[in-house]
């Protein structure tokens, strides 16, 4: 039997209409979202990119150059003589061994001492463990200004050094000297905040397969925590090598001796030259160099860097 035309109309699926996109969709609105982000990031890069390029360039300028109006970013007559001219300047051989002595020595210690406290914290169980912790982190609130008169009294006050007895009285204890740049620095919370944080997400599986086989706590912490800790190790270290390199406040509050000054002391000499006028251009050269070491030390553990701050900011 035949059909008829109404059954084969019904027979026939109807064509779908197409739809028209909308312009400005959701890709639309995500693409001008990621533009706009990165027009913020790049404007903000160049912010605070602009002092830093300023000092390099200014370091190659003459004294007299530096401050033309308008100014130029790109020196006319560039010369290496402030380079040289702060080089053959008195001590700064001597300011940078005791900036690198310094600073090298506190990271060694508070690494150490900070990534043994934040196992402590982490992996170990002992009355008022989180008590402790919180106490520590609550030191983090002050500010340091309010510390700078208790430490200088307590290090000032040190027995048996700096010419003092046994009561503490009578020298200079710890004042002016590499003791009092360094051990106040050796404990540092926010590195055990850092590291602590980190060592929580390593499995207590490997600890505890670490136990079976006999191991003690600190060979858990040399060969087994420390090895799987190394980005947070190594992001705590730059921060403080970056913090310490650049320290100027303490230094210059219990350093009065040439022989003890750090780079950033060294530096602040340039301010009052001869004639009551600021040495720009050298200071500007010094500024440079001092800065190469730290833009050295993030290049090489970059990638340590940037794994531990992601990492310990997750877990």
């Amino acid at each position: 039997m035949a059909a008829t035309p109404a059954q084969e109309q019904r027979l026939v699926p109807p064509v779908p209409k197409k739809r028209r996109r909308r312009r400005g969709g959701p890709e639309h609105d995500s693409l001008r979202l990621r533009i706009l982000v990165y027009a913020f990031l790049i404007a903000g890069s160049i912010l605070f990119m602009a002092p830093f390029a300023w000092m390099v360039v200014a370091s190659f300028k003459h004294l007299q150059d530096i401050f033309t109006y308008p100014p130029t970013w790109i020196p006319h007559n560039a010369t290496l003589n402030n380079y040289k001219d702060f080089l053959e300047s008195q001590n700064v051989a001597r300011w940078f061994f005791n900036s690198a002595f310094v600073t090298l020595t506190i990271i060694a210690v508070q690494t150490i001492f900070s990534a043994m406290a934040a196992y402590c914290f982490a992996k170990r169980s002992f009355p008022m463990r989180d008590g402790m912790f919180m106490i520590g982190l609550g030191t983090m609130a002050i500010p340091a200004a309010v510390l700078l008169v208790p430490n200088y009294l307590v290090l000032k006050h040190i027995p048996l050094f700096g010419g003092n007895d046994f009561l503490g009285n009578g020298g200079h204890g710890w004042i002016d000297s590499y003791w009092g740049l360094i051990v106040p620095s050796c404990i540092n919370m926010f590195s055990i905040f850092m590291m602590r944080q980190y060592m929580r997400s390593i499995p207590d599986e490997l600890i505890d397969a670490a136990k079976v086989d006999g191991a003690g706590h600190f060979r858990i912490f040399a060969q087994v925590v420390v090895p799987l800790s190394k980005p947070v190790i190594a992001a705590t270290a730059i921060f403080a090598f970056n913090f310490y390199w650049n320290n100027f406040q303490w230094p210059l509050i219990i350093i009065s001796s040439p022989d003890h000054y750090t780079v950033p002391l060294g530096l602040a000499m340039f301010v009052a030259t001869a004639q009551h006028r600021t040495s720009w251009d050298l200071v500007m050269a010094g500024s440079v160099m001092a800065t190469l070491p730290v833009l050295i030390a993030f290049l090489l553990f970059q990638r340590y860097f940037v794994r531990g701050i992601a990492i310990s900011g997750l877990k």
